[in-house]
């Protein structure tokens, strides 16, 4: 089996969906027989006070921390905590990526192939280089398209910047052995700035079916945080740029007459506009949970009737939701805004389960949650096509082989 090396700007004990991600995937190849080691950052982005303290990092190599996540050796690279720091978190990533180079060079041993997933950009760029040294190919896992998603959500304007992102774009795409997108879009965008087929391979992100799996709404979670006797709708996830949060909150105003509560878990850089927003426009049907220590979330969904996934306009083309599958998997249909023809519409009208609206449309966004909430009887069935959708194609048993076969194709020898 393969050496592999997963180079990743977040990972376990980390408490956010990507760290979740890199680590089952590491571990999944790891159950598959390969010898997966992970370069990571130290715990920056959502500390959870649980999995920190289960969680036993040594001081190591380099001045890097390291750990084990289920067995597959981790190095850890300190970087400063995340806050609400986004200026200068490129300062960061600048030396990170530096640390690692030199850490590759210097102290890692040598792997058969490196795997890294966005974003940031970036990271595309230091996977062949940090391979260079064995001779080992990179796979690059297209999360987010980059730079479309920072223009298209207005965090970068500067013309020249942008015409260096795309310069980089370019490079990454030709120097990494195979682009993994998450999306057939995103394989489509691919192919149209002239990625040749055969270099791209797509396959979906997943999620832990036997974790994340229909519960009881009747439990302990709901009782406790009153959420037995409302129609409940689940947001869970960053609180970012790319959410069309107006109509959300025109949602909870419009149907605030109605048994109806908007429950929001999560954090992120507009976590604190959300909040001001909700008080400012005296929303009392809207509950902020923040973010909950992974063991507790499976019983957070349980506790919802319907999720949903309120995307601004364009978002929806150059990211993808992978909540969708975590709502599937709990038996919950999503109601969610999504652009026309992008892969979040073509997913909810494959599975059958959940509805989707055009996005910017406060309106017919909370019509979609009031339709919801009169079809409630019929929920469960809607979200039990869901389960069984992902279970199908997107279980993490299931995207683990794809990945396994992916690396015997590049590595025939191991």
């Amino acid at each position: 089996m393969a050496r592999l090396l997963i180079h990743t700007l977040v990972f376990a004990p980390d408490g956010v969906s990507t760290a979740y991600l890199m680590t089952d995937l590491a571990t999944s190849l790891a159950d598959l027989g390969h010898d997966v080691t992970v370069l990571t950052t130290t715990p920056h982005y959502n500390l959870e006070e649980s999995a920190m303290n289960a969680y036993a990092m040594t001081p190591g190599a380099g001045g890097t921390r390291r750990g084990k996540a289920a067995g597959v050796d981790v190095w850890h690279v300190p970087i400063a905590l995340k806050g609400n720091r986004i200026g200068s978190r490129k300062f960061d990533y600048i030396k990170f990526h530096l640390r690692c180079m030199w850490l590759a060079l210097v102290h890692l041993p040598r792997f058969d192939i490196v795997l890294a997933p966005s974003p940031p950009l970036t990271m595309g760029l230091l996977a062949p280089l940090i391979g260079l040294r064995s001779g080992a190919p990179a796979i690059y896992n297209l999360q987010e398209l980059y730079p479309d998603f920072a223009v298209n959500n207005g965090l970068i304007s500067n013309k020249l910047f942008i015409r260096l992102m795309e310069l980089l774009e370019r490079l990454v795409y030709r120097t990494n052995a195979r682009i993994v997108p998450i999306s057939d879009q995103f394989a489509r965008t691919l192919r149209t700035r002239g990625v040749p087929s055969n270099k791209i391979a797509m396959i979906p992100n997943f999620v832990d079916t036997s974790f994340y799996r229909p519960l009881p709404r009747q439990n302990e979670f709901a009782a406790q945080h009153g959420l037995l006797e409302e129609f409940v709708v689940l947001y869970a996830g960053n609180i970012g740029v790319s959410q069309d949060w107006e109509s959300f909150l025109y949602a909870a105003k419009a149907l605030s007459s109605r048994p109806i509560c908007f429950a929001v878990s999560g954090d992120g850089v507009t976590a604190e506009w959300l909040r001001a927003e909700t008080a400012k426009r005296g929303l009392t049907n809207v509950k902020f949970f923040g973010y909950l220590p992974r063991d507790i979330t499976p019983l957070l969904y349980a506790s919802s009737d319907v999720g949903t996934i309120p995307m601004k306009e364009g978002s929806a083309t150059d990211t993808f939701p992978s909540k969708v599958y975590t709502l599937f998997a709990c038996g919950k249909p999503p109601v969610v805004s999504a652009d026309r023809d992008s892969e979040l519409e073509r997913v909810i009208q494959s599975s059958g389960c959940g509805t989707v609206v055009p996005p910017n449309d406060p309106p017919a966004f909370a019509a979609a949650i009031l339709a919801a909430f009169e079809r409630r009887e019929s929920l469960p069935a809607e979200g039990a096509r869901g389960r069984a959708y992902v279970e199908r194609s997107y279980s993490r048993e299931a995207v683990a082989s794809r990945y396994h076969d992916l690396i015997r194709e590049l590595c025939p020898q191991s």
